[in-house]
């Protein structure tokens, strides 16, 4: 038994608990939680998990691990040579019935006011909309006029030794939103079901064909945050990552005035090409 937990079980509790870095997209060392909140909804997300599903989950687990050992023990067959015949219990099956229904009766309320307030779009001061593509981004500023571009992985071979601890999370062209600032995301596809999630911000949606997808989000630290598509959506979905520059007003500011120029350039470039390919 002690060579068992030693060379099988302990192995495999460290390798669960390096692989919860998943949960960060930037990995720290020894992680083991969600990723530090920068906007109240993460916060709430992170004080639900933290505060009601794990002490709820633990105490589950630990008294069911205790039946179980209870069990082995108590009707092992030296035990029992004459095992019962009893094929029912009405308190039994009635507790089994009723525990599991108010354990969700305590988690609905928490649960739901984290649903209505990611639902409650308050009034936004931009709007992002988000269009997932095989296998890339596309995000658009409706305030700006016209303004959208595309985000690609940046390959491999582009990467620079400074940016290759970031392989497979850096695009050629970042998200970028100003940080306190109320934002409204739009979010659709153009081919099959995507899914934009950022677990820094608490925001996980997926994109759906010809459907309009919405929620928000308000960021409170400025900084460059990673996410991923978490839909299954073909064979490059590993490769469409998400990089979301949070900067201040000032900056974003002068961000949009150099992005239209320069996706307005690229855009009429497509079109171009798009009338050219035609004739």
């Amino acid at each position: 038994m002690i060579k068992y937990i030693y060379y099988k079980l302990l192995p495999t509790m460290i390798l669960f608990m390096s692989t919860s870095n998943i949960v960060l997209a930037k990995g720290e060392n020894w992680a083991y939680n969600l990723p530090e909140p920068v906007s109240e909804r993460a916060q709430m997300v992170l004080d639900f998990h933290n505060d009601w599903l794990m002490p709820i989950i633990t105490i589950i687990t630990l008294f069911v691990l205790a039946l179980l050992i209870y069990a082995c023990f108590k009707f092992r067959e030296k035990n029992n040579p004459t095992p019962s015949k009893t094929t029912h219990n009405a308190p039994l099956e009635f507790a089994w019935t009723i525990i599991p229904a108010l354990i969700l009766a305590v988690l609905f309320i928490p649960s739901m006011k984290l649903h209505y307030f990611s639902e409650e779009i308050p009034e936004s001061d931009i709007t992002i909309k988000i269009t997932g593509y095989q296998w890339y981004w596309n995000y658009g500023y409706p305030d700006e006029g016209d303004l959208n571009f595309d985000s690609y992985l940046i390959a491999d071979e582009d990467l620079t030794e400074e940016q290759k601890k970031y392989r497979l999370m850096l695009v050629d062209n970042p998200l970028v939103v100003p940080v306190g600032k109320n934002i409204r995301i739009q979010m659709t596809s153009g081919d099959v079901i995507h899914n934009w999630a950022v677990s820094d911000f608490g925001v996980r949606l997926d994109a759906v064909p010809g459907r309009l997808n919405e929620t928000w989000v308000n960021v409170k630290k400025e900084g460059r945050y990673f996410g991923f598509c978490s839909e299954l959506c073909g064979t490059g979905h590993a490769y469409m990552p998400i990089t979301v520059d949070v900067v201040s007003e000032e900056k974003f500011q002068q961000w949009l005035k150099k992005a239209k120029t320069e996706f307005a350039s690229s855009s009429i470039t497509k079109d171009s090409n798009i009338s050219l390919a035609s004739r």
